[in-house]
């Protein structure tokens, strides 16, 4: 009799302990808790001269080390994709009545970011996702609204910033489709956006 009592209220303790333990978090990814990355100031003096960037201009698509960009050559390049280069915050490529509707995700090694021009990175997904876009030491994704009749030529002013300032500091980079859709249903893109284009860029060997 004693042996069953002790037995239920063991019983009724461990229920009660399960009851009040807190439950398991939810599983949270990176666009649901979202980190920032501060990148350096772009420095906006020096590089090529135009015409030799021009002149020296083409795609690479073989020979990257994948080794990382330092975060100052990350800044420089990103700012000359799409950064603000004037206070009224227009940038450095146009698009058509100033509407800007370009996103640029960036994916690294340690997961992909969506550019801020404010000089900020924010992580929207978790993982290494750049051998399957084409390799090198990151890849760009170029997001626009699907409506937009124009955003073929926004994205070709941004990739060809980003390709002459390539030239200019000596990196490799290529313009491509080849794993365009390898984050679809995984990047967090506004409603009615999609992945235009993606562009690798990377050190050499």
């Amino acid at each position: 009799m004693i042996r069953t009592l002790r037995h239920s209220l063991s019983l009724l303790l461990s229920l009660a302990a399960l009851a009040l333990a807190p439950a398991n978090p939810p599983a949270v990814n990176a666009a649901d808790a979202p980190t920032r990355m501060e990148l350096p100031l772009p420095s906006k003096n020096g590089g090529m001269p135009l015409m030799q960037a021009l002149n020296g201009r083409h795609s690479t698509k073989m020979g990257y080390s994948g080794a990382s960009l330092a975060p100052q050559q990350l800044s420089d390049l990103l700012w000359a994709t799409w950064g603000h280069n004037r206070e009224d915050g227009r940038r450095t490529a146009p698009t058509a009545m100033n509407k800007q509707d370009v996103r640029v995700y960036v994916a690294l090694e340690n997961g992909v970011w969506l550019y801020e021009a404010d000089n900020t990175l924010v992580k929207v997904l978790d993982g290494d996702w750049r051998a399957q876009m084409g390799g090198g030491s990151l890849t760009l994704l170029y997001a626009v609204p699907q409506a937009n009749e124009w955003g073929g030529a926004h994205v070709g002013s941004l990739y060809q910033n980003a390709g002459l300032f390539c030239v200019s500091a000596g990196l490799g980079n290529f313009v491509h489709v080849s794993g365009l859709h390898a984050l679809d249903g995984k990047l967090p893109l506004p409603e009615g956006w999609k992945v235009f284009i993606l562009q690798t860029v990377g050190l050499l060997k």
